[in-house]
């Protein structure tokens, strides 16, 4: 992700709200013991998801991709006591190192780990949600939509990270390249919502379903 000025990241990540001392170790830790711990959502991204969360008063949160567990603390910050986040993953190892966080946290108790292929956990699931956050593998991303779109609340929101692919989407070239530039020309021609494509980190579309849309 360099095709940001490092400078202007700096600054970006100075100037947005601290994330708190267990989310600070639980960053250290992954950079220490996990495989690609540049997947980590890190404090802008996270910070914005939490205010994002809070902005549609979100109650239950669905989020595709856990890993270390940093953004579906960080989006737990904004539910009430009672509120539910539902965080799929199938890597063991990250499930394990994510749920050791979350017994740290006091918001812990508002998060459920599914483990398994997402989109067969995606099928367990009954209930509307009032946001999601999508984050896992890319070839899946227009499947994932798909499947969680008539589980969003009219009005509700959909975040989906890596959209920018580090600038792969201008040239797709290889099958995930191809998968996120579709997703992305799938999302701005859909008419069941609105969306707007922010060029935070790797990208971050968040889409609206559009209160008239019942599906």
């Amino acid at each position: 992700m360099d095709f940001i000025d490092e400078k202007i990241e700096q600054y970006a990540f100075d100037h947005t709200s601290e994330e708190g001392e267990l989310l600070r170790r639980l960053e250290k830790e992954t950079y220490e013991k996990l495989e690609i711990p540049q997947m980590t959502t890190g404090r802008i991204e996270a910070r914005l998801l939490k205010l994002l969360a809070r902005l549609v008063g979100a109650q239950r949160i669905l989020e595709i991709g856990t890993f270390a567990g940093y953004s579906a603390l960080s989006m737990a910050e904004a539910l009430p006591e009672d509120g539910t986040l539902v965080t799929c993953d199938e890597d063991p190892v990250a499930i394990a190192f994510a749920k050791k966080y979350f017994s740290e946290s006091r918001h812990g108790k508002k998060i459920k780990q599914m483990e398994g292929p997402a989109l067969e956990s995606i099928k367990k699931l009954t209930g509307s949600f009032d946001m999601a956050f999508i984050d896992a593998d890319k070839i899946n991303y227009s499947n994932y939509y798909e499947a969680i779109l008539p589980m969003i609340r009219p009005g509700g929101l959909i975040a989906v990270d890596n959209v920018l692919w580090s600038g792969r989407v201008l040239d797709p070239q290889d099958e995930s390249d191809r998968a996120i530039h579709e997703f992305n020309e799938r999302v701005v021609k859909d008419q069941r919502v609105e969306s707007v494509l922010l060029t935070v980190r790797d990208g971050l579309n968040c889409i609206i379903k559009n209160a008239s849309y019942q599906g």
